[in-house]
């Protein structure tokens, strides 16, 4: 969300993380950027997760349909096939 200056609208949260985490985060950013790694790590996270979930989802309709996807490209490879010899003509 962008407000009218342009720039990214914020909302203050109050969380708690793990100690092991909040050392690391004091690691690779510096007070006042903890916020933005942050924010980066949850939208690659759930990005990530949208993918995985993704390619679960072609997976299972891969095997559920892969017979039939299969019949059907059988069929029709001879008239692909006519078609593309006819244009080499």
């Amino acid at each position: 969300m962008t407000s009218r200056s342009g720039r990214t609208a914020s909302r203050r949260l109050n969380i708690s993380l793990p100690e092991e985490t909040v050392r690391l985060l004091e690691r690779v950013a510096a007070k006042g950027k903890r916020s933005h790694i942050i924010a980066e790590a949850v939208t690659r996270y759930v990005t990530d997760i949208g993918k995985a979930r993704l390619r679960k989802l072609m997976k299972e309709r891969a095997r559920k349909h892969g017979d039939l996807d299969l019949r059907i490209a059988e069929e029709w490879f001879p008239i692909d096939q006519e078609a593309w010899d006819d244009k080499g003509k």
